[in-house]
């Protein structure tokens, strides 16, 4: 394999923590994307990404964001000393009382896996976090080992490493490949870029390069998140609302997650319920007002220091959602030797360095993929079960 190459195509984060693995294991490695390397429109292209083990009873989720926290935190201790991080430790909170099923759950498979969370009650909810409203809450739960990292920029830190030692970086798009076998993939201009492997990593983009398979398999979806901006000055001014005070939470009966103010970018609240469908090429990203409503209400709510708080952006993302949130780890049914890695769900950033293991280990190998990755497994309809 040391002398073959391979072209990932899509510079987002499961591409390029699969050419990382690629790269790392010998082969010679080229990346390919439209618009650039975590480009405003990728399902990578925002500021800031949740990291948490918590996965209810899906161990295979809470191991492989454990084994990506540990490359995350490599990547970021690897950055020159006059670099802003790309990680920051402010733990994770999951505002669901612990009697709940899926909070249960996930303490009990966090605790079997060896992971750490802390069952916090009332009174330690407020001694901890009293900038939080949370009295209606008898308890919750906290990962104080997880956190937060700055998305765009980590894969373009990630990426320009790759570069650094030796993988090519074209900015293209990929026309639809056709045949039974790739030796090539064709770029807008018309040239051909030859390899012996494909990996087609390009997220929201996957139903439009293979229409046959992927329709409806992969569906994209609109998701708004807004940042607020922090009150300025006195005991509880913006170091309030900052990564060291405040940590990333879930509140899950809500459908509501956010981010605390990380790099003066604002207090970040998204939705996390399956918007609209999305054409990430052609649809406008402009937040609708109502998004923007809801998003307000839930901070002014749990944050009260934060009523009438300014918007500082709102912008619409993207899920590229499977029918159940399983990842899309496969071999090509078509080509012998083409793959694709997508399926991210609107939770897969974080596992973008365990994603890339995987995608590599069925490169490298030949071998199956994961029963949970197949794209056997992925149907039409919506039936969300991973969160």
């Amino acid at each position: 394999m040391n002398s073959s190459d391979v072209v990932v195509i899509g510079a987002g984060v499961f591409g390029a923590w699969t050419a990382h693995h690629l790269r790392a294991a010998g082969a010679r490695v080229s990346i390919v994307d439209a618009y650039g390397v975590a480009h405003p429109r990728a399902s990578s292209g925002d500021h800031s990404r949740i990291l948490r083990c918590g996965y209810g009873p899906d161990r295979i989720y809470a191991e492989m964001a454990w084994r990506s926290r540990h490359q995350w935190r490599a990547l970021d201790a690897r950055l020159d000393a006059d670099r802003a991080p790309i990680w920051y430790p402010s733990g994770v909170l999951w505002l669901t009382s612990s009697d709940d099923a899926y909070m249960a759950a996930t303490t009990k498979t966090l605790g079997e896996t060896g992971l750490t969370v802390e069952p916090l009650d009332r009174d330690q909810l407020r001694s901890r976090f009293p900038q939080l409203q949370t009295d209606d809450l008898p308890n919750a739960l906290f990962e104080p080992e997880c956190g937060v990292l700055t998305a765009r920029r980590a894969v373009q830190v990630l990426v320009d490493e790759l570069v650094r030692g030796g993988v090519r970086l074209v900015q293209s798009r990929v026309q639809t490949p056709r045949g039974s076998r790739m030796d090539s993939v064709a770029l807008a201009d018309g040239t051909a870029l030859k390899a012996d492997r494909f990996v087609f990593a390009c997220g929201a983009w996957l139903p439009k390069v293979f229409p046959d398979h992927l329709e409806r398999r992969i569906r994209p979806t609109r998701q708004t998140v807004v940042y607020f901006r922090p009150p300025h000055g006195g005991s509880q001014g913006t170091a309030t609302f900052g990564a060291a005070q405040t940590p990333a939470w879930i509140d899950f009966p809500a459908g509501i997650y956010g981010v605390p103010d990380i790099e003066d970018r604002g207090v970040k609240v998204g939705i996390d319920e399956h918007g609209p469908a999305i054409d990430p090429d052609s649809d406008d990203r402009v937040a609708d007002a109502a998004a923007i409503d809801r998003a307000r209400a839930w901070l002014e709510r749990r944050f009260p220091l934060m009523k009438d708080a300014p918007v500082i952006e709102a912008r619409v993302c993207q899920y590229e959602n499977t029918s159940n949130g399983d990842f899309l780890i496969d071999a090509h049914p078509s080509f012998g030797n083409a793959w694709i890695v997508g399926g991210g769900s609107g939770h897969g950033f974080k596992h973008g360095p365990a994603v890339g293991e995987e995608a590599a280990r069925l490169v490298l190998t030949g071998r199956d993929a994961h029963p949970r990755f197949a794209l056997a497994t992925k149907g039409a309809e919506a039936r969300r079960a991973v969160y």
